[in-house]
């Protein structure tokens, strides 16, 4: 045995596999604890999120240093009344001016200020607090609101917005969500596990070992790497991490314990079923893992420090759900033996290794069978298909909007709405303008000048040191692309004033750069994800033709994928996606639905090397349709789970990966990719060689590469070509 070989098949040993579940035992006593700390090291500031060289960062680092506004949150309180405020709001609204003036960072609020139109006014709050402190700010937002929203007299209007509502309302949509997010995950993936195993005992295994061992241990490794080494981890990056490791862990099960159950017809000893299933489903599963792993690692280029950061903390989870479930999971299967099967257990049968897949596995053997008689018809059919539904992205509409983040409308967008329509559309989040000192009168001057900057919207000068801030309310909505035009003009105008060394910040220039820097994303990582995938796969494969094709399929694929997403996304109403979603989609999307190309073709190379191309491509497709078909759709599953959260963005992202994973599953891997490879031919594996050698010249009128081969079992089969 080699030494791959003898690795692979080390938690099936007799005494080892006892080592292996200790070793795992007390590494979840020790990682448990941490894993619930993983909240504790989370970053959500400003700077976690944008590119570092970006100008509204430049400019948040200058107001932490200069004017101290690291540590607030600005908030709005708004008041409105259809057919305008009474005598009795006002005199709540100067009573609630003086009450909340202990939530603000020194105490000091500005002046009530008053709608023309006199149906609303608003109390701006600078409160006290951190990004990084997003459940004590929550907390304090909530203590807010039970004082203003107080002996409100009946039909006065009272809600908190601006970014401290916002905090809050994602922290009561989010408050119970891992809870439920789990649970709608382990009853999709235990459902599936149920119905594929028909074993009301054997989907508890790898679902044991995926939560138990992969979720936890994962959380704490990222927790440790992130307190100890520096890792950057954010709200979305560790939401992201457990459905990752779920998903991909499940997916490694499906392979391994498919393998294992034929491997028990064949062999009487399950020690010795086990080490042979390892031994051949451990490179497959070693290469999914390793392809996951390095495009995540890609992340590492980008720009955005959200994006940046979700490349380790994801390449940890996936390497840590490769250890267990290659290691604590045969382990397990090995100990607890085949009554786990039961009521299918698997026995011992010699005569079992002479069954012929194509035959003998149901409807993936009349599938395979389908495939091998028409191949052309079928790859064309797929293409077209494939492409068709490509044209559903010209549909997708890009620029998610603030008041378009929630499934539902929490009180701060009802809050922005109020503003909107009595105010300025953009006074709840201003544009700030640091320039020296000495120039402040003139870039005030110069910013109050540019279009869409709204009449009176520049505030009173703000001076400290050789710092002036200058606020500008926009007469357009802070997430509306005229807002983002806006920006753009200010900073040219400020930019070419002599000596003012002018910074523009706030909510809209961090949209402004946030987007540039996902474009520059798209541009750089999809094609280096691209190069890395290709690289894998004529390691795997040993081959330059083959890669290439199913590269050209992967990409196919995700067009496809993302075009039908953007159908669906229209069908349920939320049409208009953030600019980052075809990044992360492509990324999961290649990244993990490479795995059923890849556990299909190492199956393929190795039956190809024993009885041909033609036969050993069939057999592939027979064998590994099943267990494939049902990885795919746990990891559908899985991804489908995050559509629970009520937060657009995270739904995209859930119900892209699922399309996705779907189409190449069902579609991709089981007819695209062996259609190409059976119309190809033995040129598929080129420039190496695989498989018998041509008996002989081809046939009249038939092309080389279906020339018969030397084979027995694919004379057997030549008729069904």
């Amino acid at each position: 045995m080699r030494v791959k070989e003898r690795i692979a098949a080390l938690p099936a040993g007799r005494r080892a596999k006892w080592l292996v579940v200790i070793f795992w035992v007390g590494l979840v006593v020790v990682a448990l604890p941490l894993a619930g700390r993983l909240g504790d090291v989370q970053q959500n500031s400003f700077e976690s999120w944008v590119p570092g060289s970006a100008e509204s960062t430049k400019a948040f680092k200058l107001a932490e240093q200069s004017f101290g506004e690291g540590d607030t949150i600005p908030t709005i309180i708004v008041y409105a009344r259809d057919g305008g405020l009474t005598a009795a709001d006002r005199t709540k609204l100067e009573a609630d001016h003086a009450r909340v003036a202990p939530y603000a960072k020194g105490g000091q609020l500005p002046p009530v200020i008053y709608a023309q139109d006199q149906a609303a006014a608003m109390i701006s709050l600078p409160l006290a607090g951190s990004m990084d402190g997003e459940g004590e700010v929550a907390a304090k937002v909530e203590q807010l609101k039970d004082v203003v929203q107080a002996n409100a007299p009946p039909g006065l209007q009272v809600k908190v917005t601006g970014a401290g509502g916002s905090i809050a309302d994602f922290g009561e949509v989010f408050s119970g969500i891992d809870s439920t997010l789990l649970l709608v995950t382990f009853g999709a993936v235990a459902l599936i596990l149920i119905i594929t195993y028909r074993s009301p005992l054997l989907w508890l295994v790898p679902l044991f070992t995926v939560f138990v061992g992969g979720a936890q241990v994962a959380n704490a490794v990222v927790y440790l790497l992130a307190k100890y080494a520096g890792l950057v981890v954010n709200g979305q990056s560790a939401g992201i991490l457990t459905v990752l490791v779920i998903g991909a862990g499940t997916d490694y099960a499906l392979l391994l314990i498919a393998r294992y159950r034929e491997e028990l017809r064949r062999h009487a000893d399950r020690h010795e079923a086990m080490a042979i299933a390892m031994s051949r489903s451990w490179p497959a599963i070693l290469a999914s893992a390793g392809t996951v792993i390095l495009g995540m690692l890609c992340l590492l280029v980008a720009e955005m420090n959200s994006t940046q950061s979700l490349g380790p903390v994801a390449a940890v989870g996936i390497g840590v759900a490769f250890l267990v479930m290659t290691t604590l999971l045969p382990a397990l299967l090995v100990i607890l033996g085949r009554w786990l099967f039961w009521p299918f257990v698997p026995r011992f049968d010699a005569a079992h290794a002479e069954d012929d897949p194509v035959t003998d596995h149901g409807l993936w053997g009349r599938i395979s069978r389908f495939v091998g008689r028409h191949s052309r018809p079928v790859w064309i059919g797929t293409v077209v298909a494939l492409i068709a539904l490509t044209f559903g992205t010209l549909t997708m509409r890009t620029g998610l909007r603030q008041s378009e983040a929630f499934t539902s409308k929490p009180e701060s967008v009802v809050g922005q709405e109020l503003l909107a329509a009595h105010f300025a559309a953009g006074a709840a989040e201003p544009v700030q303008v640091y320039a020296r000192a000495a120039t402040a009168p003139e870039v005030a001057q110069a910013v109050a000048e540019v279009p869409g900057v709204a009449p009176g919207g520049v505030a009173q000068t703000v001076v400290s040191g050789d710092w002036a801030q200058i606020d500008a309310v926009l007469g357009d909505a802070a997430d509306s692309p005229q807002a983002r035009e806006t920006v753009g003009l200010i900073r040219d105008t400020v930019h070419a004033i002599p000596g003012a060394d002018a910074l523009v910040g706030g909510t809209t220039a961090f949209t402004v750069d946030a987007d540039a820097a996902t474009a520059r994303d798209l541009r750089v990582v999809i094609p280096l994800i691209l190069v890395v995938v290709l690289l894998i796969l004529t390691v795997l494969l040993r081959a330059l033709v083959g890669p290439l094709v199913l590269l050209g399929s992967v990409v196919l694929s995700f067009g496809a994928a993302l075009g039908a997403a953007a159908l669906l996304f229209n069908a349920l109403g939320y049409p208009r996606v953030d600019k980052g979603l075809p990044l992360f989609g492509f990324l999961f999307l290649v990244a993990l639905g490479i795995d059923y190309t890849i556990f299909l073709m190492t199956r393929a190379r190795e039956e190809v090397a024993r009885v041909g191309h033609r036969q050993g491509v069939l057999r592939a497709l027979a064998v590994t349709g099943g267990v494939i078909t049902s990885a795919g759709i746990v990891l559908a599953a899985t991804f489908a789970g995050l559509g629970s959260l009520p937060v657009v963005f995270i739904l995209h992202i859930g119900l892209l990966v699922a399309v996705g994973v779907l189409l190449d599953t069902l579609v991709v891997r089981s007819f695209l990719v062996p259609a190409l490879a059976l119309d190809i031919g033995r040129r598929f594996w080129s420039p190496g060689r695989l498989g018998p050698r041509p008996a002989g010249p081809p046939l009249p009128g038939q092309p080389d590469h279906a020339a018969p081969e030397v084979s027995d079992e694919e004379r057997k089969w030549a008729p069904i070509g």
